[in-house]
């Protein structure tokens, strides 16, 4: 069935690290990617797209960025919350006419915009979502392995070259069944309302 879905779909992936767009149309060789800044380019190009998911940076939301905050050598200094997050809830909710999905960890605060919990992450969205996203959620991210990881998530994670922390990569992706589950559920709704082609923002 996906085999079918993902090809009724032109999937539009931005991503700001050169090394992870190369990762990434490695796997999937069908997608466009575009590397740059996807905050600014969902703004940009946000009214182009019948289904957006968004998943912007979650350091600074963390109940470990909270925990790793105070004094001492092995502390970080306190920071603000990436507003980013918001923007982009509200930009979708008030203007954007498709369905949109933004996807985030659970804070250490209360979110400021209610959302639908779901394991291990937050999710806001214009449509509902089934209760069972086909998750793992038994799965330990935090005190995994790379290669545990890796196998978790079908994907060989050392093959990433850039700047960025492997393991921290590897724990923040979305379980790749729930992503679909969640693509499968708005494609429906799309299927109900006649349209025959979708393309999606993924970013």
């Amino acid at each position: 069935m996906w085999d079918k879905v993902s090809s009724e779909i032109e999937v539009v992936a931005v991503e700001l690290d050169p090394e992870l767009s190369k990762l990434y149309q490695e796997r999937f060789p069908n997608d466009t990617v575009i590397i740059t800044d996807a905050h600014k380019y969902l703004l940009d190009h946000y009214k182009e797209f019948d289904f957006i998911w968004s998943s912007p940076p979650c350091p600074s939301h963390s109940k470990m960025r909270k925990t790793n905050t105070g004094e001492g050598e092995r502390k970080s200094k306190a920071t603000y919350v990436d507003m980013k997050l918001y923007q982009e809830i509200l930009l979708l909710e008030h203007f954007f006419k498709g369905k949109y999905c933004v996807e985030s960890v659970i804070p250490f605060y209360e979110p400021l915009i209610p959302a639908k919990k779901r394991g291990r992450h937050l999710y806001w969205t214009n449509f509902n979502l089934p209760s069972d996203l086909n998750g793992r959620n038994a799965f330990n991210f935090i005190h995994s392995k790379v290669s545990d990881l890796s196998e978790f998530h079908d994907y060989d994670f050392k093959k990433y070259k850039g700047l960025q922390r492997v393991d921290k990569i590897a724990r923040n992706l979305v379980d790749y069944e729930a992503g679909r589950t969640i693509l499968e559920t708005a494609l429906e709704i799309q299927r109900k309302n006649n349209t025959s082609q979708t393309r999606l923002f993924e970013g």
